[in-house]
Order: structure tokens, then sequence, then C-alpha cells
């Protein structure tokens, strides 16, 4: 169901969407239908593709009715027919989710999810790669942050000084993955012959967020809504002065859909 919801921003990219599975025709024509998927569906009765692309699960012996099943990959293929990224989880139920690979791998922007803070010394905006998750869903959290005219603030590797720091709340049900900055740009401090990592006007930090299935999701869950919060910490200095830390609160509401366990007709099970 991701994949269909990002279906025409991967073909705005010049990528499409194709699924491979060992089952049978007549039961992927069943679930497409069902489930409103567009795009196609293609059934590998033998595993050949499968084993091609190197995801047959092995775990599961010859003598079982699943025999021939794949590992949930992803792949993401160039036009020339390089593989430009695999995604794959240990779990099986886990997924990367469509609009976190078009974030993160081909530089969608993101719209979604998003909330804006303004302080005296910046403005602070936070978007989700996606507007609806499911349990094992990994997705993409992002703040935007735009620093007022000659202000800047401290990078994370910076020593003696406060860096800009983007923390989440713990919560059960959630794994929280390390934020990545962008390179920093080195400032010269003339009055004590000081050169120290920064980021001045406009930048982007990213970090990864795994969702738990909706047993350990708790209090984070009010009806079909996931929150989740974390804070911006920060010390912000102009040509003259450096002013006190500041700590922002962010928050993130998503819609959290339960999976589909509907099962085909008896007849098309394997």
């Amino acid at each position: 169901m991701q994949l269909e919801r990002k279906r025409a921003a991967f073909e705005d990219r010049g990528f499409r969407i194709a699924g491979v599975s060992n089952d049978r025709t007549e039961a992927l024509r069943h679930f497409a239908e069902r489930a409103g998927i567009g795009f196609p569906l293609l059934s590998d009765p033998e595993s050949e593709i499968i084993r091609t692309f190197g995801v047959l699960n092995e775990e599961v012996p010859e003598s079982h009715q699943f025999y021939g099943i794949p590992h949930p990959v992803e792949f993401l293929v160039g036009p020339d027919g390089t593989v430009i990224e695999k995604f794959h989880e240990d779990n099986y139920r886990d997924r990367f989710t469509a609009g976190r690979v078009l974030v993160r791998q081909l530089g969608a922007e993101s719209a979604l999810a998003r909330d804006s803070s303004r302080t005296s010394h910046l403005k602070v905006t936070s978007w989700a790669s996606d507007e609806v998750v499911r349990g094992g869903n990994r997705l993409a959290l992002g703040l935007d942050i735009e620093l007022n005219d000659r202000m800047h603030v401290y990078a994370p590797e910076v020593h003696g000084y406060i860096p800009i720091a983007w923390s989440m709340d713990e919560a059960n049900g959630l794994t929280h993955y390390d934020a990545e900055y962008p390179e920093a740009a080195v400032l010269h401090l003339p009055a004590i012959d000081e050169r120290v990592p920064v980021y001045e006007g406009s930048f982007r930090v990213v970090r990864d967020v795994m969702v738990g299935q909706a047993r350990d999701l708790g209090a984070l869950l009010d009806g079909d809504m996931l929150t989740i919060r974390g804070s911006l910490r920060y010390q912000a200095c102009d040509d003259k002065v450096c002013y006190l830390p500041v700590t922002v609160p962010l928050e993130w509401s998503v819609r959290f859909e339960q999976h589909d366990r509907e099962r085909v007709p008896e007849d098309l099970r394997r």
C-alpha cells in the first residue's frame, strides 16, 4: 500500500515499481484488485528471479509449503540496470518506507507532518517522510533549520562550546538511529585565533526511526495517530554575542495503520 501511495512520486523521477513473489498469478491478481495496487505484481513460481537476486529465504526447508519465498528486500535500480541501493532488514516484519527512499535516496522534499517553531535565533521545521506507517516501518524524520542573518550554531564535533543536539524522547516501541548532520563550515574567531565548526544560513538534519508493533507502542498511540517526540538544543552566536542555550520541543504525528492480514481465498493458496 505504501508503494502504491508513492507510485506517482517514483514515476515522476523516472522509476517504475514492480513486486516479485512466488505466489500464483491468480493470487496476486486477487490481492492487487482488493488492495487497489496499480503496479505490476510478478509471479515467480519456481523462484528463478528470487534466486538470481540472491534473496531466497533458505531458512524455509524444501519440504515446507512456503519453500521458495523471498526475504523481504527492495532494490532501487538505475536506468542502466545497476542496483543503486538495497534495502533489507533482518526481521521479516521490518521495512524501509517508500517515503524514506524518496527523501533519502532520490532527494524528494517532504511536506508531511510539518510543524514549524521560531526562536529569537532561528526557525526549525520538522517533517516526516511518510504520512502513514505500520509496525516495522523504518521512516525518516527531518529538521530544516534556518538561522537568522549573521547567526551561527556550533556543529556536533565542536570542542569547548555547546553544540547543536537533536535528541529523541525514549519510548517503548521506537528505535532511534543517529542523526545525520551536513558538513560544517569552519569559522575563524580572530579575537582568540580559533577555528570552530559551525552552521550558518539554512541546513537539514535527518535521522531514521523504526516503528514497533501496535502492542509495543502503548501511550504513543492515540486511536490511529502515532506521536513521536524529541527536542533540539543549541547555543546561537552572532558577530558579538553568544546567547543562552535554547531547547526547542519537537513533535511528529503520523497515522498508524494496521497490517493487512486478510488471506486470499483458500483455492488460491499454495
